[in-house]
């Protein structure tokens, strides 16, 4: 799984990642401080499933904090996109190129409106983020259509005289970004565009390419700097702005100060908890304690978070529809080497106890038998349907 951060110039964007990683990235108040996607691994959280054990796991990647399993996940973050990228402008060709593999974005948006729409410092709060929201959705429907009307008459020829499926040969013009013909057929018997394709005009084009972009590439708009004045009455507008998008406030600095914080021992804080606890009250100086403070009472206490790990939270498990999966014995929850529950799969919904099989190796996969729940110790077949936070034991042939 691969999330992509995607935005104008200097909404924030490498701010958040490196809140959601700790890597040393550039962070600059100018336009195109990134110029080379930046890749690196977040952490989405689940609840741990080895308490239920009397055991502490311990994981092979990710790590353990307060009540979660923090499970590794991909991140990418591109250069800001500017108005007329799909066109090229900006390096927009490259960027959007970048964007290709993404599987989600995050979108973060500056919604305190400190930064114009070519990422330029401006006075807080004069200018509207929604035109950013407005915006981005514009040059990636519009990349989708660049991509669809790629020599569209030759193609619409083409597909007339092969009488050849219209989903399929849709699939094909979009197999770069991932389509699959039962999806493409899927949008197409929802949208019902007209049967022959020599009649679909620019609108229906349109429409094709933004169902299309909305279905493969799931967004969700992180509200960054919303821990300001302005951010705060902007957040609450675009609420009623846009009902149908997922929106979640959140400020990039103040998580990285607290995991900073909780780096060199100073407090004690779990990433995407409510609340933190000051451990080295010595170690602090004074103007330390009143940032710490101002991020208790200002962002803690207004939204419940810093929103950056319910940011990832939610483009793992409500954008994608992940599950995590831990593999297990009923008799024996270690590996050979003593480790407690080491491994953690993230899959999608759906996914069967054969598909999880293959997943931990193709040659489990084929020797497959059987399947057992640990928690219940109940065999399963190959078609069972997993469950979230699922621990499954995998019978093979010998």
């Amino acid at each position: 799984m691969l999330i992509g951060f995607v935005g104008k110039p200097s909404a924030g964007k490498s701010t958040f990642y490196k809140a959601a990683t700790l890597a040393d990235v550039l962070i600059a108040n100018y336009p195109f401080a990134t110029i080379k996607p930046n890749h690196g691994t977040g952490f989405v959280r689940v609840e741990r499933v080895d308490k239920e054990f009397g055991v502490t796991a311990n994981p092979r990647f990710g790590f353990l904090a307060g009540g979660y399993r923090f499970v590794p996940t991909e991140l990418m973050d591109v250069a800001g996109l500017v108005k007329d990228a799909h066109k090229g402008a900006g390096m927009g060709n490259q960027f959007l190129d970048d964007l290709r593999q993404a599987d989600a974005f995050i979108h973060i948006v500056d919604v305190a409106g400190a930064t114009n729409d070519k990422g330029e410092p401006v006075e807080a709060g004069s200018h509207d983020p929604a035109e950013d929201i407005l915006f981005l959705e514009t040059e990636l429907d519009m990349w989708y259509l660049g991509i669809l009307k790629k020599g569209w008459e030759k193609f619409a020829r083409a597909l007339a005289v092969n009488k050849e499926k219209k989903e399929q040969a849709l699939a094909r013009q979009f197999s770069g970004l991932g389509v699959k013909e039962d999806l493409m057929k899927e949008l197409l018997n929802g949208l019902n565009p007209p049967e022959s394709v020599a009649d679909w005009n620019d609108e229906w084009l349109l429409r094709i390419a933004v169902a299309l972009r909305r279905r493969t590439k799931p967004m969700i708009i992180a509200c960054n700097k919303a821990d300001m004045a302005s951010g705060k009455e902007n957040y609450a507008k675009l609420k009623l702005q846009f009902p149908d998008h997922v929106l979640i406030p959140c400020s990039s600095e103040c998580e990285i100060a607290l995991k900073e914080a909780a780096k060199h021992g100073m407090i004690s804080y779990v990433p995407g908890d409510s609340d933190f606890s000051i451990i080295a009250s010595d170690k602090l100086s004074g103007r330390q304690k009143a940032a710490l403070s101002f991020i208790k009472e200002k962002v803690l206490g207004v939204y419940g978070s810093t929103g950056v790990q319910q940011v990832l939270d939610a483009a793992a498990f409500d954008l994608l529809k992940l599950i995590a999966i831990f593999p297990g014995g009923v008799n024996k929850l270690e590996d050979k080497d003593g480790n407690i529950l080491p491994d953690c799969f993230l899959m999608p919904q759906g996914s069967t106890a054969l598909d999880f099989a293959f997943r931990l190796h193709t040659d489990i996969g084929k020797g497959f038998i059987r399947a057992i729940d640990v928690r219940s110790k109940r065999t399963v077949g190959k078609e069972h349907v997993l469950k979230h936070r699922d621990v499954i034991e995998i019978v093979t042939a010998r």
